[in-house]
């Protein structure tokens, strides 16, 4: 099978910990996306050349459903064992790939991810990994930031 197509995402289940978001794989298997998630109200842009992973909680925040956004290493056996799903964007294209949630494909190999947890119904993260390094970040109403500055600004 080919490593170019979309591919349907399963439920998978969630971890959500102080040092980190785990996600349980359909297959059972385990992964840690490490670090606290950086804050973002309105758009993300990834940088050139790095995998853009993109988890929507359920309300529950117990179980989601994950996308990779323009893998083409993962073969689609795996995917379907891991219930992980992948969706593939050409340059200039774009996709509402869960309620609230949209990626577009810009050029020199970014991704631009927008939600709005609100409408997705749950927590929306992004996880920006390559062999060196991984980001996390997730989706958050801009009143949530500002409680929190607001917050350390009283310590």
């Amino acid at each position: 099978m080919s490593a170019r197509n979309d591919v349907p995402p399963d439920t998978v289940g969630v971890d959500l910990l102080d040092h980190g978001v785990e996600v349980e794989y359909t297959d059972g298997r385990t992964t840690l996306y490490r670090g606290v998630p950086e804050p973002v109200t309105d758009t993300l842009t990834t940088p050139p050349k790095k995998e853009t992973h993109v988890l929507v909680t359920d309300p529950t925040e117990t179980e989601g459903v994950m996308l990779y956004v323009n893998d083409l290493k993962t073969h689609d056996d795996v995917l379907d064992s891991t219930g992980v799903g992948r969706v593939i964007l050409d340059e200039g294209e774009e996709e509402e790939i869960f309620p609230g949630v949209t990626v577009r494909r810009l050029g020199g190999m970014r991704n631009e991810i927008e939600a709005d947890p609100a409408v997705a119904r749950g927590r929306v993260f992004v996880f920006v990994e390559d062999d060196w390094s991984e980001s996390s970040y997730e989706f958050v109403a801009e009143d949530a930031v500002d409680d929190t500055d607001a917050d350390a600004n009283e310590a």
